[in-house]
């Protein structure tokens, strides 16, 4: 699969709300926030964001969240 930049600053900001629902923190962000500091990212940068690897690849993320 080839992904975008928008597709995984999508799938990065739906993990995030959903980490943040599951357990709310005081000092998290917005989501609007979020994609903002997301969009400050290199592509290198985002997808270290996304913890990916050899097992769970960056197309298996976006699937999983976008």
């Amino acid at each position: 699969m080839t992904y975008t930049r928008t597709q995984l600053i999508n799938a990065l900001a739906n993990e995030y709300a959903l980490l943040c629902c599951d357990d709310p923190q005081d000092h998290d962000l917005s989501d609007s926030d979020y994609r903002v500091y997301l969009s400050k990212f290199t592509d290198q940068q985002l997808v270290a964001e996304a913890t990916v690897d050899d097992e769970f690849t960056v197309d298996e993320f976006i699937h999983n969240y976008a």
